[in-house]
């Protein structure tokens, strides 16, 4: 587990966790098969938006505020390119994200990418930054950038699955939704095994949200 928050007694700098929120099926797929630009979670049992996948957030966000305020609050954030948008290989066209002008981060977000591209600012504190040299050292920015607050791997599974590989996640909140996909991209896909401690459950109608620390593999 990467736990570098350093020590009060001493004066030493302390940083904070390393933590990711995604949203599953019961049967574990952040997104279904088939994703394009037009249904960036593919076959997900609905118009392909995650439209169902993600109602707790939409639908129900009275009874799932205080999931919903956890995962915004952090000082940086860390996506693969598949999660900021459908563009393969170079950057042939304009593409600033899902989001719109205002995305919802207001913080640095360090988009993994093999193709270099300058910053982007957006409205509301929002600029992503492209990182061409791997998941340690985009950790490494958002970690600069964030200061004593947490950095947030924000996904897509792949993105999360190395990073539980890698042992640099502290913290994984599940948010498991009771419908199946059978097919598309999987959390722990990949991953060695893993020793989990859980830390929360809680249960609303549309979602069962559960907090494990990572303690090793």
């Amino acid at each position: 587990m990467a736990q570098t928050r350093g020590d009060v007694r001493t004066g030493e700098r302390r940083m904070g966790r390393v933590i990711s929120d995604i949203t599953v099926s019961a049967d574990g797929y952040a997104a279904g098969p088939n994703q394009s630009e037009q249904r960036p979670f593919g076959d997900d049992g609905g118009d392909g938006s995650g439209s169902e996948l993600h109602a707790w957030m939409f639908d129900d966000a009275d009874d799932n505020r205080a999931e919903i305020d956890k995962v915004a609050d952090a000082g940086a954030f860390i996506m693969g390119r598949n999660m900021f948008g459908p563009l393969r290989g170079e950057w042939d066209r304009p593409w600033n994200g899902w989001w719109g002008d205002d995305p919802p981060f207001h913080a640095p977000v360090f988009v993994l990418t093999h193709h270099a591209r300058e910053p982007q600012p957006m409205e509301g504190g929002t600029t992503y930054h492209f990182v061409t040299d791997g998941i340690e050292s985009a950790l490494a920015q958002a970690r600069a950038a964030a200061g004593d607050r947490n950095v947030s791997v924000q996904g897509g599974a792949t993105t999360i699955n190395q990073y539980l590989a890698a042992g640099l996640l502290d913290e994984l909140r599940l948010h498991i939704v009771p419908l199946t996909l059978g097919a598309g991209t999987r959390v722990f896909e990949g991953v060695p095994p893993l020793k989990l401690e859980q830390l929360t459950s809680r249960s609303t109608s549309r979602v069962t949200h559960v907090t494990y620390a990572v303690l090793a593999g």
